[in-house]
C-alpha cells in the first residue's frame, strides 16, 4: 500500500485562514467564464504522470544548460510551464499532456538549481533572484527559437512568468499566475505583515540564518515534505510521488540558488551586477499588459484565496480570476484540469 502524509495537524495552522470568496467546483470550473473546454475536439483525459514527460531534453541557453521536457506538435501554439519551490516539473505531469493534445508544443523546464538545470560556468553566481529566474525564460525561448509564447506557472515559477510578461511583453501571449501578481516589491520587504500571515514564512526567515542554510543542506528532503504538506494541507499525494519531485533537489546548485533567492526578497542578500538593469525595471512594480488569467485555490496554506481585486489593477491587458474549491498551493498538480483550462482560455 503507498504511503499517504495526513494533513489533519495541519488545517489550523494560521496560514490557512482563507478570505471568504465565491467558489467554483473543479468539475464545473470547464464550464464557466466563457471557457473553451465545453467545445468540439478539446480532450481533458488526464494521463498517468509516470511517463507523460517523456525524456529530458538538455539546451544551452544564457548561463545555463537547461533540463526541459517538451509534449505536443512542433508547429503547435507554444506554452511554457515553469514550476515552484520546493516542487519540479512533474508539477505539470498532467497539464503538459491535456495541453499536447489540444494542439500546444508544451515546454516543461527544470528552473535553476533543480533537476538537470546545470550552470555552464563555475564561476558564474549562484544567483536566485527574480531577475534572473525571469531572463532564464527569455534565454530559453532564445535558445529554442520561440519568439512568443503563452507563460503559465505557480510560485518561483509564477514570479518568472511575471517578470516576462511585464518586462518582455512582446514575448508573451498570455500569463496564467497562480497567486496573482507576483513581482516583488523589494523596498518594502521590511514592512511587517499581519503574524497569522509571517508565520507561514517561517522557512524564509530560517533561510536568513546559518542555521537555516545547514538545515537546508541536511534536510532539504525533509524541509519540501513538510512544506508540500503545509502548503497543500488537502492535496493527498502519496509517496511515490514526493520521491519523483525530491530527486530534482539533489542539484549540486540547489541550496545556493534557494539561500539566495529568499535572502535577496528580503533584502539580506545583494543582487548581482548582471542582472542589476532587469531589478531597477522591477523595482517601478511593472504593470502588465498581456491578458492574464490569475488562478488562487481555497486550500492553499500559503497564500490565502482572494477575489482578485486588490492586484487587478496590475494587469491592463485584460484579466480574469478563477478560484478553484480545496485546491492547495501546487495548483497544477492538484488541479491539472482547471490550470489547463485557464491556459486554453487564452487561446
Amino acid at each position: 500500500m503507498k504511503k499517504r502524509y495526513s494533513r489533519r495537524s495541519f488545517l489550523d495552522t494560521a496560514a490557512m485562514s482563507l478570505v471568504a470568496v465565491p467558489l467554483l467546483r473543479p468539475d464545473a470550473y470547464y464550464l464557466s467564464n466563457k471557457t473553451k473546454l465545453n467545445e468540439p475536439g478539446l480532450f481533458l483525459t488526464q494521463s498517468k504522470p509516470s511517463d507523460s514527460l517523456g525524456e529530458i531534453k538538455q539546451i544551452a541557453c544564457g548561463d545555463l544548460s537547461v533540463g526541459y521536457a517538451e509534449v505536443g506538435p512542433k508547429d503547435g501554439k507554444p506554452v511554457l510551464l515553469l514550476h515552484g519551490w520546493p516542487y519540479d516539473i512533474h508539477s505539470y505531469a498532467e497539464v503538459a499532456p491535456i495541453l499536447a493534445r489540444n494542439g500546444c508544443r508544451v515546454i516543461v523546464p527544470y528552473l535553476r538549481g533543480h533537476g538537470s538545470t546545470r550552470f555552464l560556468h563555475g564561476a558564474t553566481p549562484r544567483s536566485g533572484q527574480q531577475a534572473a529566474i525571469g531572463k532564464d525564460v527569455i534565454d530559453l525561448m532564445d535558445a529554442l527559437k520561440i519568439d512568443r509564447a503563452i507563460l503559465a506557472g505557480y510560485d518561483w515559477g509564477g514570479r518568472a512568468a511575471c517578470v516576462v510578461a511585464a518586462l518582455w511583453s512582446n514575448r508573451c501571449e498570455g500569463l496564467v499566475s497562480v497567486n496573482g501578481y507576483l513581482i516583488q516589491n523589494i523596498a518594502k520587504s521590511s514592512v511587517p505583515i499581519s503574524p497569522m500571515i509571517e508565520a507561514g514564512f517561517w522557512y524564509q526567515y530560517y533561510f536568513l540564518t546559518e542555521r537555516g542554510e545547514a538545515g537546508l543542506k541536511m534536510h532539504r528532503t525533509e524541509i519540501a515534505r513538510f512544506m508540500w504538506i503545509r502548503n497543500s494541507p488537502k492535496w493527498d499525494f502519496d509517496d511515490s510521488t514526493f520521491k519523483q519531485s525530491a530527486l530534482a533537489f539533489e542539484n549540486p546548485d540547489y541550496v545556493d540558488v534557494v539561500i539566495h533567492s529568499y535572502r535577496h526578497r528580503l533584502g539580506h542578500a545583494k543582487g548581482y551586477p548582471a542582472y542589476q538593469a532587469i531589478e531597477n525595471r522591477l523595482a517601478a512594480i511593472p504593470t502588465i499588459s498581456v491578458p492574464s488569467i490569475t488562478i488562487d485555490g481555497t486550500a492553499d496554506g500559503v497564500v490565502a484565496a482572494t477575489d482578485g481585486k486588490a492586484s487587478a489593477k496590475m494587469f491592463t491587458g485584460g484579466h480574469q480570476h478563477r478560484i478553484v474549491e480545496d485546491a492547495g498551493h501546487n495548483l497544477p498538480q492538484e488541479r491539472p484540469g482547471a490550470f489547463a483550462a485557464a491556459v486554453l482560455e487564452l487561446f
